[in-house]
């Protein structure tokens, strides 16, 4: 039996305990041995009222608790549905809408997230470009100098032969 569960049902077999223990106390030396059968059975579905009583206002909660605990282990995706009129009723459908704000807030940062990695991208690319070009224009420079300094060699070892 669940907390909720037990705070509902408690009170109500506390009462009933109480109202029979007055009944036994309003004529108790004239009460028959089928009286006191009567009363265990009352006694019996008393205790079985107020269990299943408990139960039936705080599964809804339970519930409520259990789609929360997976809303916030990421299942953005997780509603609830109840067929109750009343708060609790009331509170999911607050929880739909927040769990359906929060699926699409992350949806939209998601996007953003793609958004900004495609634009980043697109901006490395640019620059990769830019950045071979110019490693290309120095090797052409170094080949070109390297070209010169062979031809300055050769100027030189042919001017000291002459």
């Amino acid at each position: 039996m669940s907390k909720l569960s037990t705070k509902i049902a408690f009170p109500i077999i506390l009462s009933s305990i109480f109202a029979i223990s007055v009944f036994i106390a309003v004529d108790y030396e004239e009460l028959r041995p089928s009286f006191y059968l009567v009363l265990l059975f009352v006694a019996i579905y008393v205790f079985f009222f107020g269990y299943a009583t408990g139960e039936r206002f705080a599964s809804p909660v339970k519930e409520l608790l259990e789609r929360a605990n997976k809303l916030s282990e990421g299942d953005l995706s997780n509603r609830i549905y109840l067929d109750t009129k009343d708060e609790i009723s009331e509170l999911a459908k607050i929880y739909n809408k927040m769990a359906e704000e929060l699926e699409a807030s992350c949806e939209r940062e998601k996007n953003t997230e793609k958004s900004v990695d495609i634009k980043v991208r697109a901006k490395t690319q640019a620059l990769e470009e830019t950045i071979n070009a110019l490693e290309q224009k120095i090797n052409n420079r170094t080949i070109e100098l390297q070209r010169l300094a062979k031809e300055l060699e050769d100027f030189k070892t042919n001017k000291k032969t002459v």
